[in-house]
Parts: structure tokens; C-alpha cells; sequence
């Protein structure tokens, strides 16, 4: 049984020490403050014994890493688990040293403690301590899209007040009276139409489209430890937004967001316009195998000219996945089962105009491999004290063409940078955060397949998991809009359409 993990000086003065079972601290301070009194220091030693406990430490400059143990624990079983141990405090502290350590202790203690419970360790590598310390709350979700709701509307109301404000200046200069002053603060004429100036101009500046914050590191959406179920209750909050005309960017990966504005080419918008938005959420072992993948689409209907509002949309649908569609509840079902047309139950009434309203939505849930649209092998082989990776995709879905593709490979931590041999496209090496980013920029029917092969120092779970990011032009399921006519006469309405399918998470486990 493993009683307590601890970083002290070469004094025995405890920095940090995490118990396992129950001690009293004059217990655990004293067994650090007699360790350094039992070693020998004319020999190399890795563990020092008394008569009630072992030691098991490794020397770290100026500092040790020591685990305290029973008698009978399996003492290999105790150097494997040091080894992590001490490797887990750089991923921490950029020093070693007693400030540094002092400084994130309770960030050590709870990677202490996902390496040991109860007095035994754990099967965990240090990527997989990395993502479960790096929690993910469903609560502050919701919390951050109200609060960027209500910033925006904050925003919307400031900038209607300036240019009241700045109409109200205009409104008296032409009457030759005296503008009105601002607040309580008797601002004059001049100076009160400069400040309103001023306001419009650096609202109208500063309102750029915000985007969901993205992990600190960049290794994907990696789903920790989760506090409850997966968020419905999200997605029914930015669906109400996105049907009240909000235009929300939910939690993609930020990869995905700067490759759909890199790629955003010019639109040329018509007065009916549609968005054809798709995202997936996949998850495979490393050994093959397919654990889950769902994919959600939506169709979003934007109008910016009155006249086009009483229209019908005629939808071609030749998926032969299993797809389940879902129309929003003001759209005749019936029409859209008998016909393939999204219309208004009422005929008469109109669809909101200057508003994006999502009409059809869709799902997709599988566990089949086959439909795996981009297959990542990562084959990682012990060779002396290195380790050679082999890595290779395949694009299976050929009708589709991705860009800017981004498969991120965890590294270990302190063994200097990869050795790339063979190589399709390009690498990025993220040192600080020990990542090796493999970048393709168009992976498609005539480019459908490539191989990465590195060596590095490490053991085959540190390159796991490995994280995939992607956007594409087309969507993966085949449902498109062919033809939009109006419903008195059923001529037909020029349209224009905009598709994009990105990244929710994709991740080799």
C-alpha cells in the first residue's frame, strides 16, 4: 500500500504531501523529516528502509520526490509509479523549485490523486491525468451563453441610445438650436456631438461575432470528468437564440473556427438565403472499433425581402444512413413527409424576415465503422529506449473534401522534439504544451490517404489520445435544398446556399 506521495527539500521539510490512508501530519512530517537522515550518501540509492516503512525516492535538483510505502508493497510496482509521479510535477511547475512547487500544490495534489486512490495506483498515463484534471462543467456553459447573450443585447441597446443621441444633434443643429447636453455632466453642443460620434463609431468597431472559448490546450474537445448528462438543455437554449435571430458559434473546436473564417469565401447572399450546417462528435479506440459517432445537421432560412416570406423549400433527402429528421413545429409536417417541401402550417402566414430560423433539423447516431467518414491509425512500437510511431489516415467518405486538417499527436514531456522520417504535408511541434501537430490542407477522393512516421523518446500510451480537426464545404449528409418556390403560383424564387460541416469532437482514444 502506497501511504503517502511527497515533494520535500533535501532538509525533509515537506513542500507538498499527499496521504492516502489515514495520518496525523506530526505522523508524515516526521517520517520526511528522518528521511534525509537515513540515506547514504556515499551511494546511489532509489529506496531506504526502516523498521515500519519504506522510502522510494528520486532525486529532482535541489528538491525529492518520495513515496512513502508499506514494507511488503511491490517495490517495482512503486518505482513504476515514482516515475510518473515525477513527471507529472513538470507538466505543472515550469521550475523545480520550492516556490514553484508551493505555487501549484493543489494542481499537483489533484494529479496525485488520479495516479493514486485509496493506497493503490491507478492505470493511468500522464495524458489521460492531463484530461481528467481539465474538467468540463455543463453549468458554466449555460452561465457563459447567457452572459454572452445579455452583453450582446447590453451592446444593441448602447449603440440605438448613441445614435439617438447623435440623431437628437443633428435634429437641433438643423433647427439652430442647442444640442442637448450629456447626463448630468453639462457637456456643450460641440463636444456632446464629437463624444456621440465617437460612442457609434467604437461600438460599431468593437462588436465583432464572439466565439465559444476553446480549451487552454489544444488537444480538442476531450470530454472529462463530466457533472452531468450530456447538455440538452444547452442546445435547447442556443436553438431558442438561434430562432430569436442570435447568431451563436457553439462549442467547436477553435481549429474549426479558424479554418471556417479562413475559408469563409464571399457569399453572394440572395434575398432567400440558407445555411446548411453539420457537426460531428466521434470517438474510436486505438485498437479499431467505432464507440460512437453522431452527427447533428440544420437547416437555418434567412429572408431579407418581404415579398419572398410566403415561400416553400423543396428538399432532396438521398441519405441511406438512417437519418432522423426533424421539421420545427410550425412547418406542416405532412407536406414535408408527402412531398419533401418545408412550408408554414398556416399557408397564409409568413416566415420571419432578417432572422435565421432553423426549419429542418437531422441526427445521426451509429456505432458502424463503415460510416466513419476519416479513419486514423496510430500505431505506436517500443524500439530500445525510443519509441517509433506510425500514423495514417484514409479518407472512406470520398465524396467528401476537407481542409485544413489538423490531427494533434500527444508528445511526452522532457524529451526534446520528435524525429519526423517520413511525412505527408506538413508539422507543427508545440513544445510548451508537447504537442505534435500533423497538418494537411485538402484531404479528398484524388488525396485520400497518407502515412506520418516519428520517433521520440516515450511509451506507446503517451501518444494517445490523438485529436482530429477538419472543415468541409460539403455536408456528409446528402440532403439539400433544390428549389425554392413561392406558395401563391408556385414560381419559383432565386436562393442562395452556404454548407459547412465541422468538428464537434474527433478523438482516437
Amino acid at each position: 500500500v502506497l501511504l503517502a506521495a511527497a515533494v520535500c527539500t533535501k532538509a525533509g521539510k515537506a513542500i507538498v504531501s499527499r496521504q492516502f490512508v489515514e495520518m496525523t501530519r506530526t505522523r508524515i512530517e516526521g517520517l520526511l523529516a528522518a528521511f534525509p537522515k537515513l540515506m547514504n550518501t556515499g551511494k546511489q540509492h532509489t529506496f531506504v528502509e526502516t523498521e515500519s516503512v519504506r522510502y522510494v525516492y528520486q532525486p529532482m535538483e535541489k528538491l525529492y520526490m518520495v513515496l512513502i510505502t508499506t514494507k511488503n508493497s511491490n517495490i517495482l510496482e512503486d518505482l513504476e509509479t515514482l516515475r510518473l509521479f515525477s513527471r507529472v510535477i513538470p507538466e505543472y511547475c515550469r521550475a523545480l523549485e520550492e516556490n514553484e512547487i508551493s505555487e501549484h500544490c493543489f494542481d499537483l495534489i489533484f494529479a496525485f490523486d488520479e495516479i493514486v486512490a485509496l493506497g493503490y495506483r491507478e492505470n493511468v498515463n500522464l495524458a489521460q491525468i492531463r484530461t481528467f484534471t481539465e474538467m468540463e462543467s455543463h453549468e458554466e456553459k449555460v452561465f457563459r451563453a447567457v452572459r454572452e447573450t445579455q452583453e450582446r443585447e447590453a451592446k444593441a441597446e448602447m449603440r440605438r441610445k448613441a445614435k439617438e443621441l447623435q440623431q437628437a444633434r443633428r435634429d437641433a443643429e438643423r433647427q439652430g438650436k442647442k444640442a442637448p447636453g450629456f447626463g448630468g455632466f453639462g457637456i456643450s453642443a460641440a463636444s456632446g456631438g464629437v463624444t456621440a460620434a465617437m460612442i457609434t463609431e467604437t461600438i460599431i468597431e468593437t462588436e465583432k461575432p464572439k466565439v465559444a472559448p476553446a480549451p487552454a490546450r489544444p488537444s480538442g474537445p476531450s470530454k472529462a470528468l463530466k457533472l452531468c448528462a450530456k447538455g440538452k438543455e444547452v442546445d435547447n437554449f442556443v436553438d431558442k437564440l438561434k430562432s430569436e435571430g442570435e447568431n451563436i458559434v457553439t462549442s467547436v473546436g477553435k481549429r474549426s473556427v479558424e479554418a471556417a473564417k479562413v475559408l469563409a469565401s464571399p457569399v453572394s447572399m440572395e434575398s432567400v438565403h440558407m445555411k446548411i450546417e453539420e457537426k460531428i462528435s466521434l470517438t474510436c479506440g486505438r485498437d479499431g472499433g467505432l464507440q460512437n459517432m453522431e452527427l447533428h445537421g440544420m437547416i437555418m432560412l434567412h429572408i431579407s425581402d418581404e415579398k419572398f416570406a410566403r415561400i416553400r423549400l423543396h428538399v432532396e433527402n438521398e441519405d441511406k444512413r438512417g437519418v432522423q429528421l426533424q421539421t420545427h413545429p410550425n412547418v406542416d409536417k405532412k407536406l414535408f413527409t408527402a412531398e419533401s417541401q418545408i412550408g408554414l402550417k398556416n399557408p397564409e402566414k409568413s416566415f420571419p424576415i432578417n432572422s435565421d430560423v432553423g426549419v429542418l433539423k437531422w441526427r445521426l447516431q451509429t456505432t458502424e465503422e463503415s460510416l466513419i467518414p476519416l479513419t486514423i491509425n496510430c500505431w505506436p512500437s517500443e524500439s530500445g529506449n525510443s519509441c517509433d510511431v506510425n500514423i495514417e489516415y484514409e479518407l472512406q467518405e470520398e465524396t467528401l473534401e476537407l481542409n485544413d486538417v489538423i490531427i494533434t499527436i500527444p508528445l511526452p514531456s522532457g524529451v526534446g522534439a520528435p524525429v519526423i522520417g517520413e511525412i505527408d504535408g506538413e508539422y507543427r511541434h508545440d513544445s510548451r504544451r508537447n504537442l505534435l501537430e500533423w497538418c494537411l490542407p485538402v484531404i479528398d477522393a484524388k488525396n485520400k490517404s497518407g502515412s506520418l512516421e516519428f520517433s521520440i523518446a516515450g511509451q506507446p500510451n503517451d501518444f494517445f489520445p490523438v485529436h482530429v480537426s477538419f472543415i468541409s464545404r460539403k455536408n456528409y449528409c446528402n440532403i439539400q435544398v433544390t428549389k425554392v418556390t413561392q406558395v401563391d403560383g408556385n414560381s419559383p424564387v432565386r436562393f442562395s446556399t452556404e454548407t459547412t460541416f465541422l468538428v464537434d469532437k474527433y478523438e482516437i482514444l
